[in-house]
């Protein structure tokens, strides 16, 4: 690896913090943004506090950094002013930042497979306008783009009951009975990270990341996996999409007194009864010849999660 010092931000959060520890034991140096830590730890990184909107504590941030990997990003919001004042300016600041540096040769987007509907929610079009915001602020520095779909692993807070439930039996189907979509293990998708800081530098390209599971997933797929590892039924619970509409409606509703960003929202709900969520490593495995290690099916036999 010819990459020595690396800017990360999102360092204190699941798919960052897995990351960061990768990088470490690799012997980069990592200088990672945080909003309430600062100066140099035990394991060698060294924390720059700050937030996105701090152009300062970005500058200090970059500075002599080879490689800038942008992991933070906002999945919850009020508004679709909530996500852009993250995903979309947050992006633009630092990708400003890393220019100025003189010294950043790549950088690394962490986005979302969500970016390929934009119309469907506040948060795909943030990520969206996010990856056409860097692009178009990063001069001569490759952008590299990841989208991958659903990621979970050890840290996760989303998934993790999705699949506790699924093991002890009961498996809660959301939206329409139809859907198709795709998971990628937090290691899988950190050792594509890595790849991509051993592969000489490149022109600028969006990669979409998955398990490699041919045709993805559906709910008669998950539940037939558990079924397995479990040797006894799981039991389907379904939620119709006209009662996951009207919980979205009065939670943006409650959000106006709570001043709290729910999770679930009527673009939520977008995004969970969209039909096809599945996509292929194809592009990524020819250009970086990464390669996922870890399906479903291992991940929660084994507990990975």
């Amino acid at each position: 690896m010819t990459v020595r010092v690396v800017s990360l931000t999102g360092a204190t959060g699941f798919i960052g913090g897995v990351l960061r520890q990768r990088l470490v034991d690799r012997g980069v140096q990592v200088r990672a943004l945080a909003r309430s830590r600062s100066g140099t730890a035990e394991d060698g990184t060294t924390w720059i506090k700050g937030t996105l909107e701090d152009e300062p504590a970005l500058a200090e941030l970059t500075r002599g950094a080879d490689a800038v990997i942008h992991c933070a990003g906002k999945v919850r919001g009020r508004d679709a002013r909530d996500f852009d004042a993250v995903n979309v300016l947050g992006s633009k600041r630092l990708m400003e930042a890393a220019r100025r540096s003189g010294s950043c040769e790549r950088f690394l987007l962490i986005s979302s497979l969500a970016a390929r509907h934009p119309t469907l929610s506040w948060y795909a079009a943030s990520k969206f306008e996010g990856e056409r915001q860097v692009n178009a602020a990063a001069g001569p520095i490759p952008v590299c783009i990841f989208r991958p779909t659903a990621v979970y692993g050890p840290g996760d807070r989303e998934l993790r009951p999705v699949f506790e439930w699924l093991l002890r039996g009961w498996l809660v189907t959301l939206g329409r009975d139809d859907s198709l979509f795709s998971f990628l293990h937090v290691d899988d998708l950190v050792s594509a990270v890595m790849q991509w800081l051993d592969a000489p530098v490149g022109q600028s390209q969006t990669f979409e990341l998955c398990d490699g599971q041919a045709q993805g997933y559906d709910w008669a797929s998950l539940a037939g996996i558990a079924s397995d590892i479990r040797q006894a039924p799981v039991r389907q619970a379904v939620v119709p999409g006209a009662v996951l509409k009207g919980i979205a409606r009065a939670n943006l509703v409650l959000s106006r007194f709570t001043r709290q960003a729910p999770m679930l929202t009527p673009g939520k709900v977008n995004e969970l009864m969209h039909p096809d969520w599945t996509c292929s490593n194809a592009h990524i495995s020819a250009t970086l010849g990464w390669e996922p290690r870890i399906l479903l099916r291992q991940a929660l036999r084994n507990h990975l999660f």
